[in-house]
């Protein structure tokens, strides 16, 4: 049943007063459409130890609405599951999910999934002090609802500027998976192949059967993946990340 008037302005004052009462005196609780630096942004994100998810997007904070199941929580996991085997299997990588990332002044996402090359096997991204990635993964994956979401507008073109080598947004209710990789400064479309297949440029032996995840066919997404896993190209990269590690190690020793 619809609110009254006066009802909605009762239970926007109530969700108001919550808010300021989850955030200590002096610290202004964080509200979506709020523009912020990076630094005030984590200040009052970390007054509202309550609060488990916010984004600042190129200065704009967003927090999400409740999430929805099948259209976000059943793909989440699906998506955490597929890179979770390719990290465990792949020494120097790191996987994350709703992690944050310090990306530049203006961006603080928390994507649904991330996949990177550690920093002593030479990636790009670090682990900050207190436990925050800094840094551009080499792929991020989102679930989104359609091509409306910000997710293919404003943290779009955040992951392309910070030189994310991919980015895959599956859009739930569209039922599409859209595979981008960076190419110079662009984010080119990646097709499947002739067997429905998209092989990551970032990560060698990450293969994705793009149907059989979206009809959650998820041994036959997991046995394409051991494909990967068992291919060459994956085994010459496990090689030379465990190369570079070893003269990460030694440089370290040298200073």
């Amino acid at each position: 049943m619809a609110l009254s008037k006066a009802e909605a302005e009762k239970l926007h004052q109530r969700l108001a007063r919550a808010s300021e009462a989850a955030s200590p005196p002096g610290i202004p609780p964080l509200e979506s459409g709020d523009r912020l630096t990076r630094d005030e942004f984590e200040r009052r994100y970390n007054a509202m130890p309550n609060l488990k998810k916010a984004e600042l997007i190129e200065g704009v904070v967003y927090m999400p609405s409740p999430v929805r199941h099948k259209g976000h929580s059943k793909p989440h996991r699906r998506i955490g599951a597929w890179l979770t085997i390719y990290c465990e299997n792949t020494p120097g990588t790191d996987a994350g999910d709703n992690g944050t990332i310090r990306l530049d002044t203006d961006n603080e996402p928390q994507p649904d999934a991330m996949l990177f090359i550690e920093e002593s096997a030479g990636g790009r991204t670090s682990i900050s002090e207190d436990d925050y990635v800094v840094g551009a993964p080499e792929l991020i994956v989102e679930v989104a609802a359609s091509s409306a979401s910000r997710d293919l507008h404003d943290k779009f073109k955040a992951y392309r500027r910070n030189g994310v080598q991919e980015y895959v947004v599956w859009r739930t209710y569209d039922k599409r998976i859209e595979w981008f990789r960076l190419r110079g400064q662009e984010y080119v479309s990646v097709e499947p192949d002739a067997k429905g297949v998209i092989a990551s440029s970032a990560f060698p032996g990450l293969r994705l059967h793009v149907n059989a995840l979206l009809n959650g066919e998820m041994k036959k997404v997991f046995a394409e993946l051991q494909k990967g896993l068992k291919s060459k190209e994956h085994a010459e990269f496990i090689q030379r990340l465990a190369k570079k590690a070893g003269g990460s190690k030694s440089s370290s020793k040298s200073k």
